[in-house]
């Protein structure tokens, strides 16, 4: 790590105290959210935080690594979306340890990569619900900013839906209904299959 970088590094992991959010780090533990380090700090805080320092490829690398918390989403604030390699994008969700963490990096940063809509789809098929969180959550993003899925990609998506549906997993659940409704905003004919495809097992 060059020196600037690890000066970065330090001056973000001091601010930390100076915006920590005891009650809300709390929670957060209580949830089952677990870090090395939480400080609870707001996400819109965060986001200020990452608009000052733009965006930094060896930042973000450096922040990732770190098992704290807003670290972790700061990197997913600032890793420019052309230098996140796929490989790189493997490395960070096998990383991912939690529900929030899954969203973050799939709102914040995979839906603006260009190969978002082909690990949206490895990723809603993989049996491992953070994933699956992170996959459904990424084809609710791709589909609000109007990508249309092709019609095998439809099939897919809908026969994973249904299942993730009829599921236990609460998280899961909502991620796919998530995308489900953004999926039915392209229209009537969109929304008909979707009735179609779910009949009996999601009221749309």
């Amino acid at each position: 790590m060059n020196e600037e970088t690890h000066q970065k590094l330090m001056t973000i992991k001091r601010s930390f105290r100076l915006l920590m959010n005891g009650p809300g780090s709390q929670s957060m533990r209580d949830k089952g959210l677990g870090y090395k380090l939480n400080w609870g700090v707001p996400f819109y805080e965060l986001k200020k935080m990452a608009e000052e320092y733009g965006k930094d490829y060896d930042l973000a690398i450096e922040l990732w690594k770190e098992d704290i918390r807003e670290c972790k989403i700061l990197a997913t604030l600032i890793m420019p979306a052309d230098k996140m390699l796929p490989e790189i994008t493997d490395i960070w969700m096998e990383q991912v340890q939690s529900q929030e963490m899954a969203e973050m990096l799939a709102f914040n940063l995979l839906q603006h990569v260009d190969y978002a809509p082909v690990i949206a789809y490895q990723w809603i098929a993989s049996d491992k619900p953070l994933y699956e969180i992170a996959g459904f959550q990424l084809l609710a993003r791709l589909f609000a900013n109007g990508k249309e899925p092709n019609e095998r990609g439809i099939n897919e998506f809908l026969d994973q839906a249904a299942t993730a549906l009829q599921g236990d997993n609460m998280g899961i659940k909502h991620a796919a209904s998530n995308a489900v409704l953004r999926f039915c905003d392209f229209g009537e004919d969109f929304e008909k299959i979707a009735r179609g495809a779910l009949k009996g097992i999601y009221e749309i």
